[in-house]
Order: structure tokens, then C-alpha cells, then sequence
């Protein structure tokens, strides 16, 4: 695992590659005379009414003297309106003039090109691959427009900010690798539980049976986020295995709607009984299994993945 002075190097690093590659550093931004500064404040005040200067100091985080000289220079230009505030006189509320707006929308275009050209080259997999990675970043570091709570999870599927699908070459290894490093950040377990699930995915492809086997992939933004899979034990029983959600994908109803799949599919090919095993530590997975209805049937100690765990199985009849 890497220390925390390499991945605060490898972070420092993303940040001088990203201010080269969206011109950060240049005097004017988007090819015209405007600094950074400048073009986010007209951004801003194109989508968001009854901002004053705190509010822009507070959004953009800079201080409230420069961000008072970059209004200045703005309004100077003709650019920015300023008002009273009808509940207050002494706020005054800005907005973009019709020189402002005309002003706006030209760097707005020219920014969309800018990007469309960087990223057109990739395939369309790379470019879900590219955004998904950034809306994980902003996730993680406090967007709170992407925030799981902000996404209900009893919305429509469409509205779900997540898809399920069939798997694709490399999901599988991809699986593999995340369930083992998952398992092994949250919960310490060592290389063996790895073993275990490449065994089991292994075994999933070379005995696979497209009318009574089944795994799905989920993804968010484009990015893999968690999987789970059904396999045949008899005539009438499946069993479900390996469900994984990757923690910031957790909260958004990921893992019941994978679950739900995996019920939906037995289901439907005729089986009666659907099994599962997983550990009494997997906390959140097992509140999954019963709020669907899974029971209970046996639970033994074991020493495994370099643990003392207690397994339990669980049982649905269908």
C-alpha cells in the first residue's frame, strides 16, 4: 500500500498535469483576455441567481479582495450588473448585462469544443471510463451534488445514476482484483480470500450454463462498481455469490438492485430454493439478504483469510 507522502505526491502531481492541460496557467483562459478567476465568476452568475461577492468569495473559495478586484475589472468591462437586493438595500445582488451574457456564452462554447476535441479521440468506453473517474473524485472529496445521500434510492430505475449489464473481457479479472483489495482495506483479510474468488469466477466461466447461470456488472458514471452472480446447484436450487458494491457507490439501493436480479432470474428459469453463504461481519450485505427475505439456516466458526469469522448460510424459497 502506498504511504500517504506518495499518494499526496501522485495527487500534487494530477493537479500540475490538469492546470497544463485546461490552460490554467495561461494569462487568458479559453484563448481570450480573461483569467480563470474571471471566467468562473461569469459561469457562476450565469447559472445562479441573487449572488452577491460573498456568496462568489464563499462558492470559489478565494479571498474576498481579489475576488472584489476581479468584479471590479468585470464591471468595468460592462460585463456585471449590480443591484440592491429587494429584501436588503445594502446587498447588492449581481448579475450578467446582455454584453455579459453574449460574453458568457461565447467562452461557453468555446470551453465545450476545447473538450469535446481532448476527449473525441478516445473510444466511447475510455471517455465513460474518463468521466466516471472524475465524478469519483469529486464524490470523494466532498461534491456534494454527488453525494449518495443526495440519490434516492426508491427512484424510478431510470432515474438511478446506476446501470446493470452483462459482463465484458476484463470485468471478470477486474472483479477478482477489486472484491481482494475491497475485502482487504475493509476488513484485513489477506491474499487467500483472493484465491477463493478467482476460483469461484474460474469456475463460473468453465462451467457456464446460459440458461441457469447469470452474472451482472454494475457501473456508475461508466466505472465498475460492484457485481454479483448466480449459479446453479441442482435442478432447484442456485446459489448467489460474490455480491460486491464498491464504497463509493454504497447508498444508492446498488446492492439490493443486484440482489433483486439475482432473485428475479432464479425466478423466472424455475428454481425453488435460493442459497448463499457470506460472513457475519458483512454487516450491510446481510441486512441486503434479509430485507429480502433471505433466512438464516446455519452458521459455523472457521478460521479463514487470516480471520476468526463465523459463516452463515441463507436460505430463500422461491
Amino acid at each position: 500500500m502506498d504511504s500517504i507522502d506518495t499518494q499526496v505526491a501522485e495527487i500534487r502531481a494530477f493537479n500540475r498535469f490538469h492546470t497544463r492541460l485546461g490552460g490554467a496557467l495561461n494569462e487568458g483562459l479559453l484563448a481570450s483576455d480573461f483569467p480563470l478567476v474571471q471566467v468562473r465568476v461569469l459561469y457562476d452568475l450565469a447559472h445562479a441567481d441573487n449572488l452577491a461577492a460573498a456568496d462568489l468569495v464563499a462558492r470559489l473559495g478565494v479571498d474576498a479582495g481579489y475576488m472584489s478586484r476581479m468584479i471590479a475589472a468585470l464591471e468595468s468591462r460592462g460585463l456585471i450588473e449590480k443591484t440592491p437586493d429587494s429584501d436588503n438595500a445594502k446587498r447588492l445582488v449581481l448579475s450578467l448585462s446582455e454584453a455579459g451574457r453574449a460574453v458568457f456564452a461565447r467562452l461557453d462554447r468555446a470551453s465545450a469544443e476545447e473538450v469535446r476535441q481532448l476527449i473525441s479521440p478516445l473510444p466511447d468506453a475510455q471517455r465513460q471510463q474518463l468521466v466516471g473517474a472524475m465524478r469519483t473524485i469529486r464524490r470523494l472529496l466532498g461534491d456534494e451534488s454527488l453525494a449518495p445521500s443526495a440519490i434516492i434510492a426508491s427512484a424510478p430505475a431510470a432515474e438511478r445514476r446506476f446501470t446493470l449489464r452483462e459482463p465484458r473481457p476484463g470485468d471478470l479479472g477486474f472483479i477478482v482484483h477489486r472484491q481482494a483489495a475491497v475485502y482487504a482495506a475493509e476488513y484485513g483479510w489477506d491474499w487467500s480470500y483472493e484465491a477463493l474468488v478467482a476460483r469461484i469466477v474460474s469456475d463460473f466461466v468453465t462451467h457456464f450454463d446460459p440458461a441457469s447461470e447469470r452474472c451482472w456488472i454494475a457501473e456508475v458514471d461508466g466505472a465498475i462498481a460492484g457485481s454479483v452472480f448466480v449459479v446453479r446447484h441442482d435442478e432447484t436450487t442456485a446459489k448467489l455469490r460474490l455480491l460486491y458494491v464498491e464504497a463509493s457507490a454504497r447508498g444508492m439501493g446498488l446492492g439490493r438492485a443486484l440482489v433483486d436480479e439475482v432473485i428475479s432470474f432464479a425466478r423466472e428459469r424455475g428454481y425453488t430454493r435460493l442459497e448463499l453463504w457470506t460472513n457475519s461481519i458483512l454487516v450491510s450485505a446481510r441486512r441486503i439478504y434479509e430485507a429480502a427475505g433471505f433466512e438464516l439456516v446455519d452458521e459455523q466458526p472457521h478460521v479463514s483469510f487470516g480471520h476468526d469469522l463465523v459463516g452463515q448460510t441463507w436460505v430463500l424459497k422461491l
